[in-house]
């Protein structure tokens, strides 16, 4: 209790009644006040809360009838109408692909040996015929001296016998000599004959083994790997031996894209088919190459079922270099300056009667959407030529308005409920 009210109250012994002092308030009065006034702010919040709920109530009601009545224009960004114009249309399939030379080839020695000579180097320009590398030779060249003796001597040995059987051939017709003794000397003939055979087999073997110790290019040719040195030994190519890789050539003349084309465009592509072909790692250059082959069977490529397809570039750039990556673009179609629609805007549904696909279009006509048949010609992956039904500047609908013709779609048209007239009433 507040000290000072305290004070404004005192008592007289002779009556036991509290008197008030003139002109300052009593315990009493100051209570009351205090109670007015609290029960004033109540009012005053309750009186707030009802005049909000009741302009909520109104507003949920204006708002209400407004919805009714269709006045509430409903904001939308989406478009459910394209103007017709006339455009170019150009239909490619692109696809991706690497760069590899048409013709490369792995040199592998088909003998035996030690790498005695490599003149060339990574990079290096061959000619055919020339010299790629040499294998050590001295045990092959010894070999052939020896065999070389051995088929002189065998030749020595068959003209004896050759001179013993024609004598005993002789002696025996004069029955000098018993019958045995003229086979024993036509045996002696016929065995020279097969050793020097023999001799000079062995002889061409060695000699065809010491051809084989110098390689030389197979065609003119750039030198793309070189993994062996001067020195080192190397297998022969053979049987189930592959061989040691000595060097890898390729003619860069002739440089291939190998693609990967959808399965959803192959049935576009044909062989000698033009294309253009641009390279990722030479910014702005492009070259023209033409479809040489197509795999007449699918592979899986990045989870996508497609057809290898093996590009031919044509007056091949310096700068290309087998491994690089190029972009390849197909022309397939194209009309110039053509009626054109949206693909969005062209439904589709087969004839119960023929079994065909028929398509058509939504065409606005004042207050109506009409159905119209068309038929399209040359289409890329946005648009389509319309070659009859439509023209330009007519208005169509990239939504399928049959669903506003009821279930049962007995008429051509539906009535176009636009958002603007909605707005204005």
């Amino acid at each position: 209790m507040n000290e000072g009210v305290i004070e404004s109250v005192w008592t007289q012994p002779s009556t036991g009644r509290p008197s008030r002092q003139r002109g300052k308030p009593s315990l009493v009065d100051c209570t009351c006040s205090y109670d007015r006034g609290k029960k004033t702010q109540s009012s005053m919040k309750i009186l707030i809360v009802i005049l909000l709920v009741g302009a909520l109530g109104a507003g949920g009601w204006y708002y209400t009838q407004r919805q009714r009545a269709g006045a509430v224009p409903q904001v939308s960004t989406k478009v459910d109408t394209a103007v017709i114009e006339t455009r170019n249309i150009k239909f490619a399939i692109n696809a991706a692909g690497d760069i590899t030379p048409a013709e490369q080839v792995s040199v592998r020695p088909e003998v035996n040996g030690k790498i005695e000579v490599l003149p060339v180097d990574v990079g290096d320009r061959v000619k055919l015929g020339q010299l790629l590398f040499k294998l050590d030779d001295r045990e092959l060249q010894t070999q052939r001296q020896q065999e070389d003796k051995n088929v002189e001597r065998s030749r020595l040995q068959l003209g004896q016998a050759e001179r013993d059987y024609k004598r005993a051939q002789l002696l025996f017709e004069g029955k000098l000599i018993s019958q045995e003794l003229f086979e024993d000397s036509r045996t002696k003939f016929d065995l020279a004959k097969n050793e020097l055979a023999l001799r000079e087999k062995s002889l061409e073997l060695i000699v065809e083994r010491l051809r084989k110790t110098e390689v030389m290019a197979p065609f003119d040719s750039t030198i793309l790997t070189r993994p062996i040195s001067v020195g080192q030994a190397v297998s022969g190519s053979g049987g189930f031996n592959a061989g040691t890789e000595v060097l890898t050539i390729a003619n860069l003349n002739d440089l291939i894209v190998n693609a990967h084309i959808n399965q959803a465009d192959v049935t576009r592509l044909h062989v000698d088919q033009q294309v253009q072909v641009s390279v990722e790692a030479v910014s702005g250059l492009k070259v023209v190459g033409k479809v040489e082959r197509i795999a007449p069977q699918s592979t899986l490529k990045n989870n996508i079922r497609g057809f290898a397809a093996r590009i031919l570039l044509k007056d091949v750039d310096s700068q290309i270099r087998p491994g690089m990556s190029a972009n390849i673009s197909i022309p397939v179609a194209s009309a110039d300056n053509v009626v054109a629609t949206p693909l969005a805007a062209v439904f589709t549904e087969t004839n119960p009667a023929t079994r065909e696909i028929e398509r058509h279009i939504w065409v606005r006509k004042e207050e109506t959407w009409e159905r119209r048949p068309i038929k399209i010609g040359v289409s890329d992956y946005f648009f389509a030529e319309v070659t009859s039904g439509l023209q330009a500047g007519e208005v169509v609908s990239l939504e399928d308005r049959a669903k506003e013709m009821g279930t049962g779609g007995a008429t051509n048209s539906v009535k176009v409920a636009t958002k603007a007239t909605a707005a204005q009433r």
